[in-house]
This record gives structure tokens, C-alpha cells and sequence, in this order.
């Protein structure tokens, strides 16, 4: 319908515009994807749209641009109310989840700087995420009855935590390739652990993983760059 043209600007390997890509298809929202190439060739409209920060996701609805992962996916949750809600209604509730989806973003930060670090400023950012990692296990302990937020194999009941972390962690196999750093630790974290196996296991999620070899081969890349620079 002319009322509700959706367009996502994004890139494939980018856990942010994945997690949006994944809020949409979730929310059963019809869209169009417009792949950039944030290397060598951003478009005019992504600059256009984004003057800030020059970055992907960018999702266009109806002419007007909305960016920032986490700000998009509570707009589509808000403009499109029929049906499964990625946000609890109870205000309470989903300033808990808000409060989560941040440190989700500042565990996720984290783990970007272990991709692009080595020797002790790697072992030292790896420290960190395993910290933030003992907290989100905590966490979901005393916030989340049952361990994790909402997740049960299915996408239809996938909330805003649950696309977050599957954004950050779905690939964790292979950020344990690239790294040679294990953060999903069955020992450690059973809880997270267990949310991460459901989350990957999603017939939805699966289909949105990038080729594994591929991102393998982006990844290190990404993290040569870094080291270089």
C-alpha cells in the first residue's frame, strides 16, 4: 500500500541492519532492501538520509528516514501496533527491556573492540565482555522468569532483546574463528548460553545469517585493517 513503502538501507554483514531486517520480517512488515557499499561507495541517498553518521540501518517509510538500529526497531514495534509487539505494553516492563537493550549495545561495543585489538588490549577487552557477560547472566536470573526474555523456537515471539542478541551472538562460532576468543560459554553463562542455542535455531534466523564463510573472510579483514591502522 502507497501509505506503508518501507525501504532498509543496509549491508550484509552488519549485525545493526540484520537486527532490523530481522524486527521486520518478525513484525510481518513488507520491505525493500537496498544493499550499500559502506567500503568504497555509499549511495547519495544514504548520505542524503543519514548526514549524521553516514551509516546503515537507514529505514525509509513513506519518504522519511529513521536511523540507528535500536531507535528503528522501536518505531516499526510503535507505527505498526496489530499483531505480536516487540516491546512489553506495561511501562515498567519494557523500560526493563530498554534497559537491557542498551547494555546489550555496550556488551556488543565491547566485543567489536576485541576484533579490532591484539595482545594485551585484546585479552584486556575479552576481560570486559566476559564482565559484561557475567552480568547479563545475573540479569536475566533476577529480571526474566524462565532465564531469557521471551524466545521459544519460534519468530512469531521474538521480542526486541531477543533480535539484539541474536544480532550479537548469532554468529558467535564464527566470531570465535576470527577472535580464537570463546565469549558463549556453556560453563560460564548456562542461561545466555541456552537464550544464544534457541535464538540460532530459529528457521528465521538462519535463513538472515550471512554465508558463514563469507563473514569469516569479512571479519578478518575488519580486524587486519584495525591492526594495520
Amino acid at each position: 500500500m502507497a501509505e506503508n513503502r518501507v525501504t532498509l538501507h543496509g549491508m550484509w554483514a552488519s549485525a545493526y541492519s540484520k537486527r532490523v531486517e530481522l524486527g521486520l520480517r518478525v513484525k510481518g512488515i513488507e520491505y525493500a532492501y537496498v544493499e550499500e557499499d559502506l567500503m568504497n561507495n555509499k549511495s547519495p541517498l544514504l548520505i542524503q538520509y543519514n548526514p549524521v553518521h553516514k551509516k546503515v540501518p537507514v529505514l525509509v517509510h513513506n519518504g522519511k528516514p529513521i536511523a540507528e538500529s535500536l531507535v528503528i526497531l522501536e518505531y516499526i514495534d510503535e507505527t505498526w501496533k496489530d499483531g505480536h509487539r516487540l516491546l512489553p505494553e506495561d511501562p515498567y516492563e519494557r523500560a526493563k527491556v530498554r534497559f537491557w537493550a542498551n547494555f546489550l549495545q555496550q556488551l556488543f561495543d565491547t566485543v567489536l573492540l576485541a576484533l579490532k585489538s591484539e595482545g594485551d588490549a585484546q585479552e584486556k577487552a575479552g576481560e570486559q565482555v566476559h564482565e559484561k557477560l557475567k552480568l547479563l547472566e545475573e540479569g536475566l536470573k533476577g529480571c526474566f522468569p524462565g532465564g531469557f526474555p521471551s524466545i521459544t523456537g519460534e519468530s512469531e515471539h521474538m521480542g526486541l532483546l531477543d533480535i539484539v542478541m541474536c544480532s550479537i551472538f548469532g554468529p558467535h562460532k564464527i566470531q570465535e574463528q576470527v577472535f580464537g576468543v570463546k565469549f558463549i560459554d556453556t560453563e560460564k553463562y548456562p542461561l545466555v548460553s541456552s537464550w544464544v542455542k534457541s535464538l540460532t535455531e530459529v528457521p528465521l534466523v538462519k535463513e538472515l545469517l550471512p554465508p558463514h564463510e563469507k563473514l569469516v573472510g569479512f571479519l578478518r579483514f575488519i580486524r587486519e585493517r584495525a591492526l594495520k591502522a
